[in-house]
């Protein structure tokens, strides 16, 4: 069992350096945490603050060491040879592994902004992770297809092979990231019986394919660990008043340290490797120390801290 952190990226400031500042902190104390993985995602033409993912994660890699990171990226509103340059630059900074996580994207706004098709989204985002992995291969590419373009090439080509992680929900895209990734990434919205159905929908998929379970296959979950019983109480309150991303609250990890190893361990007795979690509680300060809690977490579960 892992458990990675995928740092919010939106934040609503006054002061715009804040919001990266945050970012970096969280970075820093996920680290110390000794979480497994590092992760940030990937929006466009936001209404509030969101810091883009390439930058960001450049920076959080100095907090951060061999263990594996990446960025999530929505692969339909990239130029593939813009996003193979941006990745492979990437992966030379890190000092271990680096992961793209990747998706179709969603929101007509969010691709009418980027002079992308809405309706294109499964053939510009297949066409975009063979180019992107010829590129790195150090393969001289032209296309004639959701891009156009010309003998293109990249340099520098990454030091060690970019896994690619394809987050899906929808049993037709599941199939796909059985298809076409390394790994398969579950949305966070899904219940666990969801989780289970998807889970087995994937490994059906794999079969036809000719593939075997891969070493990871992950999912992601919201979570706050909680000080006390009173703060897990208070948090699940404001949650039920407010909603949290329209998810069901079912799917929300809440709790003190030994609740919340009890809930990401049924998570893993399904059949899931890695939980990728990302900080629920929109103070700063709280979700900070929600991070350092999963120091307790881990050695409840019996992980290195």
């Amino acid at each position: 069992m892992k458990i990675g952190i995928s740092v919010t990226s939106a934040y609503q400031t006054k002061d715009v350096r804040d919001g990266a500042a945050q970012m970096i902190a969280r970075a820093r104390e996920a680290a110390d945490a000794g979480l497994d993985s590092l992760f940030v995602g990937d929006h466009h033409t936001m209404p509030t603050p969101y810091y883009q993912n390439t930058p960001m994660i450049g920076r959080m890699l100095a907090e951060w060491d061999h263990r594996p990171a990446g960025a999530l990226y929505l692969l339909p509103l990239w130029n593939p040879v813009l996003a193979a340059e941006q990745i492979a630059t990437l992966a030379c900074i890190a000092k271990g592994p680096f992961i793209m996580q990747c998706g179709l994207g969603q929101g007509r706004h969010q691709f009418n902004a980027m002079g992308a098709n809405i309706r294109y989204r499964p053939s510009a985002f297949e066409q975009s992770i063979e180019v992107l992995r010829a590129l790195w291969r150090g393969e001289t590419v032209s296309l004639n297809g959701r891009w156009q373009f010309e003998n293109a090439n990249i340099a520098p080509v990454p030091p060690e092979k970019i896994d690619i992680w394809i987050g899906a929900s929808a049993p037709v895209a599941i199939e796909r990231a059985a298809r076409l990734g390394e790994v398969w990434l579950a949305e966070p919205g899904m219940t666990i019986d969801k989780a289970e159905q998807s889970l087995g929908i994937y490994r059906e998929a794999l079969g036809r394919h000719g593939k075997s379970d891969p070493t990871t296959i992950a999912i992601r979950r919201d979570i706050y660990v909680a000080e006390s019983d009173q703060d897990a109480d208070s948090v699940k309150q404001y949650v039920l008043q407010k909603g949290y991303r329209g998810f069901d609250p079912s799917v929300l990890v809440i709790g003190d340290a030994a609740s919340v190893a009890g809930q990401l361990h049924a998570i893993v007795e399904l059949g899931y490797t890695d939980i990728i979690i990302r900080n629920l509680h929109p103070n700063g300060e709280k979700a900070i120390a929600s991070t350092q809690r999963l120091r307790q977490v881990r050695q409840n579960l019996g992980l290195p801290v």
